[in-house]
């Protein structure tokens, strides 16, 4: 049976919030225009086409409750415990592929796994977006990140806490367009060197 998080309070995010004001960095994950979508999305795109269009209208950020942060956590820490961490050569024998999990899963695939369970909870497609960083140790690595009235928070399978994009230790690089989910944007990080550690 899968834990589920209980929150008494929004106490924890209210302190990240806090704390990103308090070093002066924008709660949302500054745009830098277009860029290139990653060989592995564009291939799983090529075989999920419905899930890479356009998104509909877009109603701005989530706006953040007690009721569907609790559902993030949720679904964070139940698809974090569920698969078994692996490599796309261990799962599948190849590089890279992006894929629904069944038993193991690499970043990108918790990642897609996460945003359809948050789909089907009703958050829409224009705030739960792929994003592409850079870990400390100079490898890339894939997390969701919700777009919320409260800033940008990041869903990762290497922990079960859900921080700002500002808290992280990752440099962030690319995500999905909010207008269209086949469509991808620059980020412009802003700092000289990850903040934040680890967690």
């Amino acid at each position: 049976m899968t834990k589920i998080i209980k929150t008494g309070t929004f106490a924890f995010l209210l302190s990240l919030v806090a704390a990103q004001a308090a070093m002066a960095l924008p709660a949302n994950t500054p745009l830098a225009g277009a860029t290139n979508q990653p060989i592995g999305h564009y291939e799983f795109c090529k075989l999920n086409a419905s899930e890479c269009g356009p998104n509909g209208r877009d109603d701005g950020p989530l706006k953040l409750t007690q009721e569907n942060w609790k559902t993030i956590l949720n679904v964070n820490y139940a698809a974090n415990t569920e698969f078994a961490p692996m490599t796309d050569m261990e799962i599948y024998g190849v590089e890279e592929k992006w894929a629904y999990p069944e038993y193991a899963a690499d970043c990108e695939d918790y990642v897609l796994i996460k945003r359809k369970r948050l789909m089907e909870a009703g958050i829409s497609p224009a705030n739960l977006l792929i994003t592409v960083v850079l870990q400390p140790n100079g490898e890339g690595h894939a997390v969701l990140t919700v777009r919320t009235d409260r800033g940008d928070f990041v869903l990762d399978n290497m922990r079960n806490k859900v921080l700002l994009w500002s808290e992280t230790e990752y440099r962030f690089l690319k995500r999905q367009s909010s207008a269209n989910a086949g469509k991808w944007v620059k980020l412009q990080d802003g700092r000289a060197e990850a903040v934040g550690s680890v967690r």
